[in-house]
């Protein structure tokens, strides 16, 4: 198994993360490699420093051998990364809050200590066991941390198969990795990359891995959050049964308060009662706010381990394994499958896109358009409706006109003939008898009187 080191590292005695032996590491680790062609290669344990640009010539025999472990990959199961198994916490509590009471009942009976933890109610048993069951959930996470980081140092991508990664190496690099002890490749970086890299064989896509890497950092990210709720959940609890032991507490003091009795001694005793039942009151609350405390700061401490680990993890697949992939990239005589069908679904999607939108856009003028003609037609309904009504009306205005314009002929006719038969009587009565007129001359202002 090839590990990597970091310069800084040469000559140091680690241990392997495989198997956990000691190793000191070459004091040439990093050094660019000798430029003399037909170097030995290097001894057994020691990191290779050669970088052939690709694998031997001799695949054309593998293809088939390649095929079939192709075909007959399937991952491994993979374990939870952040979330440790309950009940092993729970069991950690449970034995590490016996062994504290133990401690603490072995002190003297006037000890503040034992009396804090031991004489203040059930509240402060309570608030004891939620703290060391968290610091059980704590210890079995930095233990699954610190597996995460060791497999940091699995030479995951190995120069001797290839400076970069395509098409025709891309197995080697996968068999590569099935090929590292089960305990170590079951992490973060390596299932990422193993993901990263059967994508890109089945694919050659670049842009598609990039998108698949940064999809599955926020699975990962949202995975460890997510680990941290029943801690929150501690967090808040143990100082939430402080007060509610502080309730008890004051409820205990106030109802031992016995002021109607006449025998003085009673009373003080009723006092020391109240004081006793406020300690038991501020003790619980003490303890809690100073368990959540004690509590609070490695769970930090570990939140922001995990999240240092994520972004080591991420830059290496950006800074290592990206460049690293080259797809073709549309050179001509390179593999333009991915591209091809990239631009395929990416036309495919628009038009459907555009169908959508199209049909959204068409029954919505349909609806308009049937729409409007319920309009017209409620319109021209009321127009006419209207137009009758006023003939109607007019009609009946001009009906009633015409009668009244009758009705003052007929009365001015009948007027008429009474006065020319008054008249004719009239001329009937003066017969042949002449009327003479006279005419009265005026006087004016200067005529003579």
């Amino acid at each position: 198994m090839q590990l990597k080191a970091e310069p800084e590292m040469a000559g140091k005695v680690v241990r392997c993360p495989g198997c956990n032996t000691k190793l000191q590491i070459p004091a040439d680790v990093g050094l660019p490699p000798p430029a003399t062609e037909g170097a030995p290669p290097p001894p057994d344990g020691e990191p290779s420093t050669s970088a052939p640009d690709s694998p031997p010539a001799d695949h054309g025999q593998e293809d088939l051998s390649y095929d079939k472990s192709r075909a007959q990959r399937g991952g491994w199961e993979e374990t939870d990364p952040a979330n440790p198994n309950i009940w092993l916490a729970l069991s950690i509590g449970a034995v590490a809050t016996a062994a504290w009471y133990g401690i603490v009942f072995a002190l003297s009976p006037d000890s503040y200590l034992r009396g804090l933890f031991a004489n203040r109610g059930w509240v402060n048993y309570m608030e004891t066991f939620f703290f060391f069951w968290a610091i059980g959930i704590l210890y079995l996470k930095g233990q699954k941390l610190r597996h995460q980081k060791t497999a940091l140092y699995l030479d995951v991508l190995p120069v001797e198969i290839g400076n970069e990664v395509n098409a025709q190496n891309v197995p080697h690099f996968i068999d590569n990795l099935y090929a590292l002890p089960g305990r170590l490749r079951d992490s973060l970086m390596v299932n990422r990359i193993r993901k990263g890299l059967e994508l890109f064989e089945a694919r050659q896509n670049n842009g598609e891995v990039a998108t698949m890497m940064s999809a599955q950092s926020d699975i990962d990210s949202n995975r460890i959050g997510g680990s941290y709720s029943l801690l929150k959940v501690f967090l808040w609890a143990i100082p939430i049964l402080g007060f509610i032991g502080t309730v008890l507490g004051l409820s205990q003091a106030i109802g031992s308060i016995q002021l109607d009795v006449e025998d003085i001694s009673k009373v003080l005793g009723s006092i020391g009662n109240v004081t006793s039942g406020l300690g038991t009151a501020f003790d619980t609350t003490l303890l809690g706010l100073v368990l959540a405390l004690l509590l609070n700061f490695p769970m930090n401490a570990l939140m922001k381990a995990e999240d240092d680990n994520l972004n080591n993890i991420d830059a290496f697949c950006n800074e290592v394994l990206m460049p690293r992939l080259n797809d073709g990239g549309g050179i001509a005589g390179g593999d333009t499958g991915g591209l091809m069908d990239t631009l395929v679904k990416a036309v495919a999607s628009s038009q459907s896109e555009f169908l959508k939108d199209l049909n959204v856009l068409s029954k919505k003028m349909n609806d308009y358009a049937m729409n409007l003609d319920r309009r017209v037609d409620s319109h021209q309904e009321l127009v006419h409706k209207e137009f009758t009504d006023g003939m109607h009306r007019l009609r009946e205005d001009l009906t009633a006109a015409v009668k009244d314009s009758v009705k003052v002929t007929t009365d001015y006719t009948r007027a008429l003939s009474t006065g020319i038969q008054s008249l004719n009587n009239l001329l009937k009565e003066l017969g042949e008898k002449q009327v003479v007129i006279h005419q009265v001359k005026k006087k004016g202002w200067f005529s003579r009187g």
